[in-house]
């Protein structure tokens, strides 16, 4: 698709990042799906096209509270030079982003509304989530009394990110870098609750990663409010005490919970019925998020109505 000798740079679980430039960065979305930081050898048909429009509506919707890579989405203004074969445009027409380089920061920027996933687990165990007290007698899917920030520090590949306290991201990072990351990620999550919300979907918890100009400035990079790195739960049969009725990878996971796999890779082949289960939920999500067709997004590359 690409002539990648000169550019690559590396692939990550689900993207590929090609340098184009001394400032600019051309990333693109494969169908890899990841669980449990194990990338599965089945791919989802169209997630990195899922992945690419959400993220693109996010970034337009989320530019007035922090800004973001997002230069370009058009295979036309790449360099030619880059371009493997005339075929290689149509490929990455709507699932290429030409982003800003950045220094990325080795923290994953977590908000959770929700009590679910590894927070829940953290809570039974503790009562905590990452070192932050929490009332007792919650239960699985439990609303918290306000949005926490919990982040995780980003592991090499092929382990386990792990869940950490804030001061070890201001020790990290720095105190005053720590602060705004924390703020941008809660301001954030509270617009996409409102977005979500209007389509009847609940954003329970989301992750997101940032980088650092040479300017000094934050920007907003990678994916943002996707079924990748959120849980997206429907809300008209939300119930607390159990686990909800989603629009994310959870129904991948569930279906790895109950597989005699230890959770390293290489992780099992996905059946038919996981497989278009997840597309058709990952499709739904960006439909009833952005309220555009996907069809007309495959078929167009726009991002609205």
């Amino acid at each position: 698709m690409l002539h990648a000798e000169s550019a690559f740079l590396r692939a990550g679980k689900v993207r590929d990042l090609y340098r184009i430039d001394d400032e600019r960065l051309l990333l693109v979305a494969s169908d890899r799906l990841s669980a449990f930081d194990v990338v599965l050898p089945t791919p989802i048909r169209d997630k990195g096209r899922v992945l690419t429009g959400l993220s693109r509506f996010w970034f337009a919707e989320t530019a007035g509270i922090v800004a973001n890579h997002l230069l370009g989405t058009d295979p036309a203004d790449l360099p030619p030079a880059l371009l493997a074969d005339p075929g290689a445009a149509d490929e990455l027409r709507g699932r290429m982003m030409v982003g800003r380089l950045a220094e990325v920061l080795p923290v994953e920027c977590v908000v959770r509304g929700y009590l679910s996933g590894s927070g829940w687990k953290e809570y039974r165990a503790t009562g905590e989530v990452c070192g932050i007290p929490l009332p007792p007698g919650l239960r699985e899917s439990d609303r918290l009394p306000e949005a926490i920030f919990t982040p995780a520090w980003k592991a090499p590949a092929g382990q386990h990110d792990e869940n950490i306290h804030f001061v070890r991201v201001e020790s990290h990072i720095g105190h005053d870098l720590a602060a705004r990351v924390r703020d941008a990620s809660l301001a954030l999550y509270r617009h996409g609750v409102e977005v979500c919300g209007r389509a009847g979907i609940i954003l329970a918890d989301t992750k997101f990663e940032f980088g650092v100009l040479p300017s000094g400035d934050l920007i907003l990079i990678d994916e943002v409010m996707t079924p990748d790195s959120s849980r997206f739960w429907e809300a008209a049969a939300y119930e607390p005490g159990r686990a909800q009725a989603s629009y994310d990878k959870q129904f991948v996971r569930d279906w790895l919970e109950a597989q005699p796999w230890g959770k390293t890779a290489p992780g099992p082949e996905l059946p038919d019925d996981v497989v278009e289960g997840t597309r058709a939920r990952y499709v739904e999500a960006y439909e009833r998020i952005t309220g555009a067709s996907f069809a007309r997004y495959l078929g167009e590359d726009v991002i609205a109505p």
